[in-house]
């Protein structure tokens, strides 16, 4: 059993779909799928939690191709009101959902080992190899971050895919660090920037488990991450999975049976599923 965490909202659905549809196409072993969400609609009208439906339509779709997958909804939101809602950071260009990670050390239901992906990843060789890197010894496994290994430091890591020791993490409290500085000050690139600075024990490893900018063979995860386009002019991209066409044309064709196949389980979705708010 391979677990998993993906953070996010109602709307983030739609990604978290493809990303967890090529973790199951992509392994034999059955995915145990956490989706860690809240209900933060006093702060802001669209921020709907992941519902009942949605995970139940995703749990189903995993379970086609292994019946012993399961995917279900934790809600983090008490454990978030209670220590980050008035944070400095809480309002920035990322929304707070991406903050939720910071509370999987006290869920005490999941594993001590746990694979964290952001929505806009996509898995496309088996996520088993990266379950297997042994992190005995670190708080988390990550790929250094494309840019700010440069530009920030030369250990900085990418945390939008993490192997996550969490009995590692009880110990030295690195989240409860990471939540007490988001607290006091406001931080560029928030959780990213605070997991960087407190972690005591991480271990890098290859950028094939987090490919944040190329599109090649070896890579077992592609993350669709914000890139630097210096010509014709400087300027940034952000084109994400389930901007289908967009990926397409710009970026890569290596996906595009995958991006097929999510667009027919979402219309799949779409039709058998009143999703409610």
């Amino acid at each position: 059993m391979i677990p998993i965490i993906y953070a996010g909202n109602y709307g983030i659905f739609q990604g978290i779909l493809i990303s967890l549809l090529s973790v199951v196409e992509n392994t034999s072993k059955p995915v145990c799928v956490y989706l860690f969400t809240m209900d933060l609609t006093e702060k802001n009208e669209k921020f709907n939690p992941l519902t009942k439906e949605q995970a139940e339509y995703l749990d189903k779709m995993c379970k086609e191709r292994n019946p012993e997958s399961s995917v279900q909804i934790v809600d983090v939101g008490e454990f978030y009101k209670s220590a980050l809602i008035d944070s400095p950071n809480a309002v920035t260009s990322y929304t707070p959902y991406t903050f939720l990670r910071l509370f999987a050390d006290k869920i005490d239901f999941l594993p001590s080992k746990v694979i964290y992906l952001d929505a806009d990843t996509v898995v496309a060789k088996d996520i088993s190899e990266l379950y297997d890197v042994d992190v005995t010894d670190y708080e988390f496994a990550g790929v250094l971050d494309y840019y700010g290994h440069v530009f920030i430091g030369a250990r900085y890591i990418n945390a939008g895919v993490l192997l996550l020791n969490l009995e590692m993490i009880k110990k030295t409290s690195l989240f409860q660090k990471c939540i007490e500085l988001l607290n006091k000050k406001r931080v560029f690139l928030p959780d990213q920037t605070a997991l960087n600075k407190f972690a005591e024990a991480k271990l890098i490893i290859d950028r094939k488990f987090n490919e944040q900018k190329h599109f090649e063979d070896e890579t077992v995860v592609q993350h669709f991450a914000k890139t630097i386009k210096w010509l014709p002019f400087f300027h940034t991209q952000n084109i994400k999975p389930w901007h289908t066409e967009l990926v397409k044309a710009k970026l890569t064709h290596k996906y595009d049976k995958l991006l097929d196949m999510a667009a027919k389980e979402m219309d799949a979705y779409k039709e058998q599923v009143t999703p409610s708010k």
